[in-house]
């Protein structure tokens, strides 16, 4: 065995590194005083090392006999998933200062970064399945963290048993797959595709099956519907934090490996998969847009939104193109921006309203903390698509992907998204009626966020205005996807 092959892994060897380092601090400073803030500065100094070894890391590059590839794309998105961890670990800090578990949270989320990292370089079924484990089963322990609190081990649960379900039908449509084509490598399979599907008259049922179970298995990760049950659920128990986590960076990072995979491996069933995708993508935006506007509370109205965010970016896999691939990883980066903007908000309320995340509790909240209001407004009007934010663009930009695809279906599709999102614009509009309009006598008073959330979330607003009209940062994600 040539172990100089790992030298063509430096992301994921950093990142084992920085994980073996943060559990060593975690041991030494067991007794200190000062435990938390310096544990807290070593990971946040480690991920950004690590986002800078991802940008710097960006060659394609092979290893073990193609079980590991890694692309420009996959390296931009490394970058991008990277930085939203090291935002998520910084909005964290002031639950974690009153938490006996910080060093447990810093290992754990580590742990997950490093199976998106596997998950999404990988070249063969088997290490994408392996991958995929490594990041579902410490995000399970990161929803459960609060395990004192009912709502916290409830989810948990449902997270580990969903996870569980979907990573069954998943294996069992990899199993098919390998029973029809003989090979687990992205490439062989790509190949021995394309000449079953020459050779024969018809295409085999048992690769129909497998593409589906594959499919159903990764739309639980992704929370498509109707693979969506668990979602609301995990996202009111969960931490903030890890709420956070799970809607932005494990989203992003199941919904760019779904897309490589459909395009690479898949490519010669696209008639197959496309009609999967225009069914869940309608059902997806549709039905999570209505029922969003029924929830009072702000967690679960937030799980409903990132269903239908879901959809939209499984538009841009409809394309089937490079322009897909640039559209999808601009789309995850500003939802990464604007989705971690409106965490961090709830966050500071209910860290300074005694834990609820209630919808009511932010009637008038622009009377008594008026700069939270106006950047809250700022992240949703950019998830709704609002110009001149950058969601506008990200959503223009996968609309434009998907309409690549030039047939009828593709543009109805296209066409039931626009309709909703004037839906989505109304129930994120909910809650700035609630922060400016609505009144009570009793509204919330008047706090001061601590320097890390003011931190984070000036980061994330910077990234909601300027994402949209700084053309490198798409010119940058278009030239990784080989455009």
């Amino acid at each position: 065995m040539n172990y100089g092959q790992f030298l063509n892994m430096i992301p994921e060897a950093t990142l084992v590194a920085a994980l073996i380092i943060v559990f060593l601090a975690d041991f030494a400073l067991m007794k200190s005083e000062k435990k938390h803030s310096t544990l807290s500065s070593l990971t946040c100094l480690l991920l950004l090392a690590q986002t800078a070894v991802c940008a710097l890391a960006s060659d394609p590059a092979q290893a073990f006999a193609g079980l590991y590839v890694t692309t420009t794309a996959v390296a931009a998105m490394k970058v991008v998933l990277t930085a939203g961890t090291l935002v998520v670990c910084i909005m964290a800090q002031s639950w974690l200062s009153k938490s006996r578990y910080e060093g447990e949270f810093y290992m754990l989320i580590i742990s997950t970064l490093l199976g998106m990292y596997v998950m999404m370089s990988s070249g063969h079924f088997l290490l994408f399945f392996l991958g995929l484990e490594m990041a579902s089963v410490p995000v399970a322990c990161l929803v459960a963290m609060d395990k004192w609190k009912k709502l916290s081990a409830e989810a948990g649960a449902k997270f580990i048993l969903t996870a569980t379900f979907s990573s069954g039908v998943m294996l069992f449509g990899i199993s098919l797959l390998y029973a029809a084509m003989g090979t687990l490598y992205f490439d062989d399979a790509a190949t021995k595709l394309s000449l079953i599907v020459d050779r024969a008259y018809y295409t085999p049922v048992m690769l129909i099956v497998g593409l589906v179970f594959f499919f159903s298995g990764l739309g639980f990760k992704l929370s498509l519907v109707p693979f969506h049950f668990w979602t609301a659920d995990t996202y009111q128990g969960a931490p903030t934090s890890v709420t956070a986590y799970l809607s932005v960076i494990s989203k992003g990072a199941a919904a760019f490996t779904l897309c490589v995979i459909l395009m690479k491996v898949f490519a010669p069933l696209t008639m197959y998969w496309e009609y999967l995708l225009y069914i869940t993508i309608v059902l997806s935006i549709t039905i999570a847009n209505l029922f969003a506007i029924r929830q009072s509370e702000l967690k679960r109205f937030m799980a409903f939104s990132s269903i239908s965010q879901a959809g939209y970016i499984m538009l841009a896999v409809v394309g089937n193109s490079a322009m897909g691939v640039t559209a999808l990883m601009y789309y995850t980066l500003v939802y990464v921006a604007a989705n971690l903007a409106v965490f961090i908000v709830i966050s500071v309320v209910e860290h300074n309203n005694g834990g609820t995340t209630e919808m009511d509790s932010y009637n008038g909240f622009y009377q008594t903390n008026p700069r939270l209001s106006f950047l809250m407004t700022l992240a949703l009007f950019s998830l709704a698509g609002i110009p001149p934010f950058a969601g506008m663009f990200s959503k223009f930009f996968v609309f434009m992907a998907a309409a690549e695809q030039g047939s009828f279906a593709a543009y109805f599709v296209v066409f039931i998204a626009l309709i909703n999102t004037v839906v989505s614009l109304y129930y994120y509009l909910l809650i700035v009626k609630a922060m400016y309009i609505k009144k009570t006598e009793t509204p919330l008073p008047t706090f001061q966020s601590d320097c890390n959330t003011r931190f984070a979330l000036a980061v994330c607003t910077v990234g909601i205005v300027l994402f949209g009209v700084c053309s490198c940062v798409y010119g940058w994600l278009s030239a990784a996807a080989g455009m």
